[in-house]
């Protein structure tokens, strides 16, 4: 189960990516994150753990990260596994930017369908917040 969405920012990739390693920082932009953070620096390996504002901590590892460009963050409960995938696109003075979250395991039948309906009111939010930020950044 995937749910995916997009938004066009008017700031270069390495903007955006600089908000993104800014783990402690997410709730800043992300409303349905409310505490956030890595043990270690923003690479491959590295280990922390999200609270949402709506659920129980989970943990997380950065699974795959290329400066400026993408990275992947998976977080595995019991039976029950998320990868939240971040692309950044150039396009034309633009930044494409991708928010892509998949479901697996044993427990998506249950979680599944209200994550998604979470996820598809929530996401737009939060790009847009990602947005506002990254252009006031690139303003600056």
């Amino acid at each position: 189960m995937q749910v995916e969405h997009r938004i066009k920012v008017s700031a270069a990739p390495e903007v955006i990516f600089r908000i993104y390693e800014d783990v402690q920082n997410w709730h800043t932009w992300d409303p349905d994150t409310k505490v956030a953070f890595l043990e270690g620096p923003f690479e491959v390996g590295s280990r922390g753990r999200l609270t949402p504002t709506k659920g129980n901590t989970v943990p997380m590892v950065l699974t795959h990260a290329v400066r400026d460009s993408h990275f992947t963050v998976e977080s595995k409960i019991p039976l029950f596994r998320m990868v939240f995938e971040h692309e950044l696109v150039p396009e034309q003075g633009l930044t494409e930017v991708i928010h892509r979250v998949t479901f697996s395991g044993p427990l998506t039948i249950f979680l599944g369908g209200m994550l998604t309906k979470q996820l598809n009111s929530g996401l737009p939010v939060t790009l847009a917040k990602l947005k506002a930020l990254a252009e006031s950044r690139s303003a600056a």
